[in-house]
């Protein structure tokens, strides 16, 4: 999710930064798509990380075999 979260607020950040030429008035438009930009390229960079951090992670199988002996023994036959 971080991943795709980041490409959505850096597409919509270099939208409102180069492509809206509209103004609000008391909104910098440019400005929060900076911000905007900003906030992507920290959660493309943190889910990057998450996800590196993840692969790195290594597995133990603990197989538990019980014999016909141990069986007859815990019976006590």
């Amino acid at each position: 999710m971080g991943i795709g979260l980041g490409i959505f607020l850096l597409v919509v950040g270099a939208i409102l930064s180069f492509a809206v030429s509209n103004a609000v008035d008391g909104v910098n438009l440019v400005m929060i798509g900076y911000i905007l930009m900003a906030a992507g390229v920290l959660s493309l960079l943190l889910g990057l990380v998450m996800n590196t951090q993840r692969t790195n992670t290594t597995h133990r199988e603990i197989v538990d075999r019980k014999t016909d002996a141990d069986v007859r023994h815990r019976d006590g036959y």
